[in-house]
């Protein structure tokens, strides 16, 4: 898919028919981050999920879009407002940045989405400390690769969590000197300096579409922020799934299927 600004947007279906549900995953992540939840919610619709700008097999803006608007909020959920003018109105499921985007694009365009789950995103950064990024980046780099096997990846991601390990995992590329993540660190902190220039709650809570709002309980989110959205937004629900980090959905994979298919339920088709 070509988004508007030209850069080249890859999007993996995971099977299932009727209406869209689409899956849109974190920062440093990719699609296929996806595939093991994607099966239980097959049969409730049409399952894709995109890769986002400058992750996994998507391309990045270079001279495409001046930035930093090729790595803002609004342009990552224009591209997924774009791929719903493709699908017709969908089901959005987002993770983290995901969840950004899916709350954006349902606020742009409320015609196109039918409902949203909200997997632990991070709405308003603008009060955290001003060396965050600077450690992120610090982490990041550290990590990123490369490394000498997807498996020691794996290990190096899933300390103390090993889903998150498993996860990471599934976005790596192998390149000529080792295993790396396939999203560029410094485009993953032009994402994330926005979201600490830049306050969304005021934003994301003019949502009107049914919402299920899923905080992990070791959240990276500041404490009370998505409940306050949930509480904003009419209808919505708040849910903390105990024993969760930030991945909350292959941190206790049951217990998110649960929620998450219950919203979709009435909807099946």
């Amino acid at each position: 898919m070509l988004a508007s600004d030209g850069v080249e947007l890859a999007v993996t279906s995971f099977g299932g028919t009727g209406r869209p549900i689409v899956l849109l995953h974190g920062l440093m992540s990719c699609a296929e981050s996806w595939r093991p939840r994607a099966a239980a919610l097959s049969g409730h619709g049409r399952v894709l999920a995109p890769d986002a700008r400058g992750h996994g097999r998507s391309g990045r803006p270079d001279g495409a879009a001046p930035a930093p608007h090729g790595w803002s909020p609004h342009r990552l959920a224009a591209d997924v407002v774009e791929l719903l003018e493709r699908t017709g109105p969908a089901t959005l499921v987002g993770h983290s940045m995901g969840g950004i985007s899916a709350l954006l694009a349902a606020v742009r365009c409320p015609e196109l989405v039918r409902a949203l789950v909200v997997e632990d995103s991070p709405l308003d950064l603008t009060g955290v400390p001003p060396g965050l990024l600077d450690d992120m980046r610090a982490w990041f780099t550290a990590v990123a690769g490369p490394h000498p096997s997807r498996a020691e990846l794996e290990r190096v991601f899933g300390r103390p969590r090993p889903e998150v390990g498993v996860h990471m995992g599934s976005c790596a590329v192998r390149r000529a000197d080792g295993w790396w993540l396939a999203c560029d660190v410094g485009d993953a902190l032009e994402i994330a300096a926005h979201w600490t220039r830049e306050s969304l709650l005021d934003e994301a809570s003019r949502v009107r579409a049914p919402l299920l709002v899923i905080e992990a309980e070791e959240s990276v989110v500041p404490p009370g922020q998505l409940e306050l959205l949930a509480a904003r937004v009419p209808g919505a629900r708040h849910v903390r799934l105990p024993g969760t980090g930030h991945l909350v959905h292959d941190a206790d994979p049951q217990a998110w299927t649960a929620e998450v298919t219950a919203l979709l339920e009435p909807r099946r088709t």
